[in-house]
């Protein structure tokens, strides 16, 4: 299910630097947009049988800010412009989370998004950059970070105002990569570079902070040398306030710790580790489909 495209956002807005000019909506159509991307995410794993609900739905109004809360600067239809802005979803098995809005942007056709994971798919199970709009290739935990603080340090070297951001899993933070690239973008002191961990406290064998503590997360990065703090991550205002602090950290990179659930929206999902890559039964998926009815953002 695509939402109806605005015509007149179709049109590329450029600065006078040739630079793409973050797309903006309200409140009330970004609510909407959580409902759209929940209910298509579910109708593509429902047809394949393969994908990561629980995971995608965390991160999803973090994604849908970037892209429609005046955040990524970005042209439509135009994944291959020089001047856009890089995103990395490292964790790599909700990157599947970015495919409808690929496709609402123009960067794949809609109609990929009903051959999601067929053979003659564009549209993988994990992202690569054989698809318009994907920067890197993850699914493979912990790189997604030092891919984006490589991107940042190329834009400023190129002289290029671009920023990169890279939404990294909590538990892919157990990663020894993450905190090595966490040294990196502080020591380069790349303040163009945000990463955003969606905080949903599960991994694939239970609660993060019994299988090995993270807690604070927020304070660690600062501890790193960044610009830290936590918020509401299914909150839209919450999440523009982080948003734009970027640009005046002080020089530091910028870590937003986005106080997540798992399975947002479908309620015998949520915070339930067992529904990491399981597919629901007929009668579940009914149940699913009854509770993405309605709009589970308010805020």
């Amino acid at each position: 299910m695509i939402m109806p495209r605005d015509p007149s956002k179709d049109g590329t807005s450029l600065n006078s630097q040739g630079t793409p000019t973050p797309h903006t909506e309200g409140l009330a159509k970004l609510q909407d947009r959580s409902a759209w991307l929940r209910r298509t995410l579910f109708d593509m794993v429902m047809r394949s049988r393969k994908g990561h609900i629980p995971s995608s739905f965390s991160c999803a109004e973090t994604l849908l800010t970037l892209f429609y809360g005046g955040v990524l600067r970005y042209a439509h239809g135009a994944p291959n412009h020089p001047h856009r802005d890089r995103l990395i979803v490292s964790k790599g098995h909700a990157a599947m989370a970015l495919y409808p809005i690929l496709a609402d942007i123009g960067y794949v056709p809609e109609e990929e998004l009903e051959n999601f994971t067929r053979k003659e798919s564009l549209l993988r199970m994990y992202a690569d950059p054989g698809i318009p709009g994907i920067d890197s290739i993850t699914g493979s935990l912990g790189h997604g970070l030092g891919v984006a603080a490589g991107y940042a340090l190329a834009s400023r070297q190129d002289g290029r105002d671009q920023r990169a951001f890279a939404v990294l899993g909590d538990s892919e933070c157990y990663e020894g990569s993450v905190w090595e690239s966490a040294l990196f973008g502080a020591h380069h002191g790349l303040d163009n570079l945000v990463t955003i961990v969606d905080r949903n406290g599960l991994a694939i064998m239970g609660q993060t902070e019994e299988l090995l503590a993270l807690d604070s997360l927020e304070e660690k990065f600062r501890a790193f040398g960044w610009h830290a703090l936590s918020v509401d991550g299914h909150s839209y205002t919450a999440l523009q306030s982080a948003f734009g602090q970027l640009g005046n950290t002080d020089g530091k990179p910028l870590a937003i710790i986005a106080q997540t659930v798992k399975g947002k929206g479908i309620s015998f999902m949520e915070n339930r580790s067992e529904w990491h890559n399981r597919m629901p039964d007929d009668e579940q998926e009914a149940r699913a489909r009854q509770d993405l009815q309605t709009n589970c953002i308010t805020n």
